[in-house]
């Protein structure tokens, strides 16, 4: 693989974020287009980040480049009228979710459900458990240094509130690297938290309940099979913002496979220790709402059906472009 930029590295969130950064994402994208240009591959496979990747399926049409969308954009939420570009510009779409495939199917869009490329990670990882006591609580706040800046602080703050109800409580956060880990120890004030990097799995593995911050780890602490609560803070104007397009109940990605509530959500002003502490002790301790919880997100799980989605994409992929 190449790697020409690492957007995981710079992941903008947000409106107003995004305004902000203009300049640097155009800039990037016309590098992208002319690469296309250049290159001219046999096919252009999209993932995800949908702002840019639908308005570069376009260019990749009009250059008559076959494309394929991977981890489709979350149409059923926000913007639903996308689905009509990429029934225009892309010649095939793989879905992770499974509710997703009749959205493109209605849509005429040749759809294929693939399954969830996270199963395949966690049955294949052989990290061992951080830990063999008994309360190891998670704190996960995300990847990105904007929503560790606005999540975090909540978090660390429910956890020395916590500390004060169960001693015993071992508070490990996940960091996506060493500049990440620095930012939470700058923002722990105080409270007694290990950090590890690029060791989730091995912190969920021993978890006895987490904090996560709405995204993929709330779906990847679901199969898992840990108790949660699921917290979410952006800047007040996205948020004001986002309310005015998001047509959907929940936010957190566990409730919506699920149909209904079965995760409490904190979300922007409702994310306060005091809000979030009775109900997360409650998750904690041997009561009826933590066994409720854990059968639920068992059902979750079976949602997502089994392993084999990235060798159901690449099989789909090669298809689209006449190798399968």
């Amino acid at each position: 693989m190449d790697l020409r930029h690492d957007l995981a590295a710079t992941a903008i969130m947000g409106f107003v974020e995004v305004v902000r950064h203009f300049g640097a994402i155009r800039a990037l994208f016309n590098e992208t287009v002319d690469r296309l240009r250049e290159t001219r591959p046999h096919c252009l496979v999209l993932i995800d980040y949908p702002g840019f990747n639908i308005r570069l399926a376009k260019e990749a049409h009009a250059l008559g480049i076959p494309v394929v969308y991977y981890i489709s954009p979350q149409i059923w939420a926000w913007k639903k009228g996308r689905i009509k570009t990429m029934a225009r510009v892309c010649k095939r779409v793989l879905t992770v979710f499974p509710f997703e495939k009749k959205l493109y199917d209605d849509a005429g869009i040749d759809c294929v459900y693939v399954g969830h490329p996270l199963i395949d990670h966690i049955e294949k990882d052989t990290t061992p458990p951080i830990s063999d006591e008994d309360f190891v609580v998670g704190l996960m706040p995300g990847s990105r240094e904007q929503e560790i800046g606005r999540i975090f602080p909540v978090m660390a703050e429910t956890a020395r509130r916590l500390k004060k109800e169960m001693p015993e409580a071992r508070f490990i956060v996940p960091c996506v690297d060493a500049a990440r880990e620095a930012q939470v120890r700058s923002l722990a004030g105080g409270l007694d938290v290990e950090t590890v990097v690029g060791n989730t799995y091995g912190l969920l593995k021993c978890a006895r309940g987490c904090l996560v911050a709405s995204g993929t780890a709330t779906v990847e602490t679901a199969i898992f099979g840990v108790p949660m609560a699921i917290l979410y803070k952006v800047n007040p104007a996205t948020y004001w913002m986002a309310r005015a397009v998001v047509d959907i109940e929940y936010i957190g990605m566990v409730n919506i496979l699920a149909g209904r509530g079965i995760v409490p959500e904190f979300i922007q002003h409702q994310a306060t220790p005091e809000s979030i502490l009775p109900t997360f002790l409650q998750l904690l301790q041997d009561t009826p709402a933590r066994n409720q919880m854990i059968d639920d997100l068992n059902e979750v799980r079976e949602i997502l059906g089994g392993p084999g989605a990235s060798d159901r994409a690449a099989e789909a992929i090669l298809e689209t472009v006449g190798h399968g």
